[in-house]
């Protein structure tokens, strides 16, 4: 790869850049600490993310019109608090909750990485999260996001090609001159096929204990790094 043909990094957020497990699990545990809840907040993080496929599915499938990230979650939160013993919240601990999306940590690489691609690159989210949550997720974990895209511009979630689209549509630049940075291979391979660049970054811990990940790279992708840092440096940042 010519790294000086990549012109715009897109990057995916849940996993790659952000730790979303650890951030429910942090305000999951702050909230029973407050309300006296006996709840494995670290099944609870689980079950959760393990409806976000199929409640997206369910959008593009027609069975759901379209539907934001947020709300989605929403739904999900209300069937599992009962499940886990937690039906006793009021709206707002409710509203406050599933808001934990929004102020998810960073990977502890993430920012530096960034920062250095930044010098050298047009950088973008490109996730299925909702653009509010992005934004929230960015002043909070300082992510210097040059423009915050998100799969509510398409009305579709990845891995629809309307959502990889969008980066070179709005940023007026051939795809061949975007690149997709991911810790998903299925994510990265979707990309690939609508003519994106590829950078593998494997987040080990991205999805717990219970879920391992398959961390070998397929060949094809462009770049493979061990984190952000590892990322600028092998993209001339």
């Amino acid at each position: 790869m010519s790294v000086p043909a990549v012109k715009a990094l897109a990057f995916d957020v849940f996993g790659t850049v952000v730790d979303w497990r650890g951030g429910i699990i942090r305000e999951g545990t702050a909230l029973g600490a407050a309300k006296v809840l006996d709840v494995d907040w670290g099944r609870f993080a689980d079950a959760w993310r393990a409806q976000y496929r199929p409640n997206m599915d369910r959008v593009m499938s027609g069975d759901l019109p379209w539907t934001r990230l947020d709300e989605l979650h929403r739904m999900t939160l209300d069937k599992l608090l009962p499940e886990f013993g937690a039906g006793g919240l009021t709206e707002a601990e409710k509203v406050h909750l599933n808001t934990a999306w929004h102020r998810l940590e960073p990977w502890p690489d993430a920012v530096e990485g960034l920062a250095r691609l930044r010098q050298r690159y047009t950088l973008v989210s490109l996730s299925n999260a909702n653009v509010a949550l992005l934004v929230d997720m960015a002043k909070y974990g300082g992510l210097p996001w040059d423009c915050v895209l998100s799969a509510e511009f398409a009305h579709a979630y990845k891995p629809d090609p309307r959502v990889y689209h969008l980066v070179g549509d709005l940023l007026d630049l051939p795809r061949a001159q975007v690149m997709m940075v991911a810790a998903h291979q299925g994510d990265l391979h979707a990309a690939r096929g609508e003519g994106l660049r590829t950078g593998f970054v494997p987040r080990p811990q991205a999805d717990g204990p219970h879920r391992p990940r398959d961390l070998t790279p397929d060949p094809s992708f462009d770049v493979v790094a061990t984190d952000f840092v590892d990322f600028a440096e092998q993209m001339g940042a």
